[in-house]
């Protein structure tokens, strides 16, 4: 017999997250982790408004909040310099309270494994996931019947078969999973070799007083050509993580760690050093999310530099997305498509985000370099560092990751993409964002586990309910509109995004059975 309906292989943030929401909807769920604790590296620090919707409904938020090593009063905006960190020549980046209308709740910043740890607690809470540390995969094999993962006790002489309906590979860029269901990879090598520096600096501390309400910053360099130098608080007191491109023969034991940050910085200051890594800058994307019944998620399914918090981001956004749909399945009322939409609406969002705002990043930085210098042209230089300063805005703004196009969607077409706007309108393919109902009640106080029915008047909402009971699907009613959405009904998906929007339409069962992975026919 199973142990499970589905096994989430590897307990970081994403395979916890997804094991969260399969929990929460009762779906046996098994997590293999083989790490006993988190790791201590501080990665993934920027969680964005969205990221937090999700904690939110996976009750957690305000352990998350709790957890915060930087409080929110401190300030979590970002900084982008010339030269080095104390130039003088600066602008704000990544400042994700402009679109913070749009969201139900506020961004956080907190180290990864804090996060982790946040995770972990909640899961320990409920009832139908066990989580499992200090077991490491082996093998995954898949039949018709199901999924066999072997999985080793770390320091004991103990291997285990454990058996589920699915396997979700959440574990990492060298996924065992990805392997085993034969996916292959699109690789993009940007042949720079990184360096990783966590460090402690009470003398950066006191410098960076200047900057108040900034947690993390990017320094441009002209001899990097567009790729960052990039600093992180880790804490208020003086513990910090820093990213650059180092050259290809650089080694630990002879590389002048301390030198390379004193430049990034443009000032002499105390450094006690910690950590020293190096990782691989490239882009990869697996060539599919889903195989037979193996799945991959985060990083497992596609990776990128640590470049403007997206990477933690979009896996989160990968458990939501997959973890309602089998959950559906799970209850038996998703149809055969649905669980074959999470690689047509997650996939091609990735490969967007990469191209449209990382890759574009570099590329864009690189030619600025390359065309302008304040000592050559300094008026130039003024008058573009300017203009990129707007653009940073603007940036926040398009990063808007929506599944229009997807086929369980409804609407105007186009496809699924990290490029779009924030509207407080309903529209399908859409995040939905909040908004007050006539009562005065926030629309997501009343989102409901499965679907919701936002509907203007009742007479209606009858032809819902009836195809709703059809297909056994769960449908919440909301007997109000919300003004702001400018559409009579708007039906919204189990991950908060819209379905369909408008009128009363003439055949609510088509487009019920559409979003839940059915062909309408």
């Amino acid at each position: 017999m199973p142990e499970a309906g589905v096994i989430v292989i590897g307990g970081g943030p994403v395979g916890l997250g997804l094991a969260v929401e399969l929990g929460q909807a009762e779906v046996p769920t098994l997590v293999l982790e083989r790490n006993l604790v988190p790791s201590p590296i501080p990665k993934g620090q920027n969680l964005t408004q969205r990221t937090l919707e999700h904690f939110h409904f996976w009750r957690a938020e305000d352990a998350l909040r709790n957890a915060q090593s930087i409080p929110a009063s401190q300030g979590q905006g970002g900084l982008t310099a010339y030269g080095s960190l104390l130039s003088g020549i600066h602008y704000d980046w990544l400042q994700r309270d402009l679109v913070g209308d749009y969201y139900y709740t506020r961004n956080g910043r907190l180290p990864q494994y804090a996060t982790e740890r946040v995770l972990r607690e909640r899961v320990a809470e409920l009832p139908h996931v066990m989580f499992k540390p200090g077991w490491r995969v082996v093998s995954v094999v898949q039949d018709e019947d199901g999924v066999a993962v072997v999985a080793r006790q770390e320091g004991a002489d103990i291997c285990r078969t454990f058996h589920a309906e699915f396997a979700v590979g959440c574990d990492g860029s060298h996924s065992l999973v990805r392997e085993a269901a034969g996916i292959g990879q699109s690789l993009d090598d940007r042949n720079r070799l990184m360096a990783l520096v966590l460090f402690r600096s009470q003398g950066l501390n006191a410098l960076l007083e200047r900057f108040p309400g900034k947690s993390f910053f990017n320094v441009l360099a002209p001899a990097l050509e567009g790729y960052w130098q990039f600093f992180g608080r880790v804490d208020l007191d003086g513990q910090f993580f820093f990213h650059a491109p180092v050259p290809p023969e650089a080694r630990s034991e002879d590389f002048d760690f301390s030198a390379m940050l004193k430049r990034a910085i443009g000032a002499e200051c105390d450094i006690e050093i910690n950590h020293t890594g190096f990782w691989d800058l490239r882009f990869a994307v697996a060539q599919s999310y889903r195989a037979g019944r193996l799945f991959i998620a985060g990083d497992a399914a596609h990776s990128h530099p640590p470049y403007g918090g997206y990477g933690i981001n979009s896996g989160l956004e990968d458990a939501r997305n997959l973890g309602w749909k089998l959950a559906a399945h799970h209850a038996g009322w998703a149809g055969p498509g649905l669980l074959d939409s999470y690689d047509a609406e997650r996939r091609p969002v990735f490969v967007s985000t990469a191209r449209d705002f990382i890759a574009a990043s570099i590329r864009s930085d690189r030619d600025f370099l390359a065309r302008f210098d304040p000592e050559r042209d300094p008026q130039g230089f003024a008058r573009e560092w300017a203009e990129r300063a707007l653009v940073a805005k603007e940036e926040v703004g398009r990063f808007a990751p929506h599944y229009a196009g997807s086929p369980i969607m409804g609407g105007d077409g186009g496809k699924p993409s990290a490029v779009g706007d924030h509207c407080h309108r309903a529209r399908a393919g859409r995040h939905l964002a909040p908004g007050l109902l006539p009562s005065g009640r926030n629309s997501y106080a009343l989102l409901g586990r499965g679907f919701t029915l936002f509907a203007m008047d009742t007479a209606g909402v009858e032809p819902w309910q009836a195809a709703a009971r059809a297909l056994g699907v769960p449908l919440t009613v909301v007997s109000a509109s919300v003004p702001a959405y400018a559409a009579r009904q708007v039906l919204v998906r189990p991950d908060q995004f819209v379905a369909w929007a408008g009128d009363a339409p003439a055949d609510p069962q088509a487009i019920l059975s559409k979003a839940c992975g059915y062909d309408p026919g």
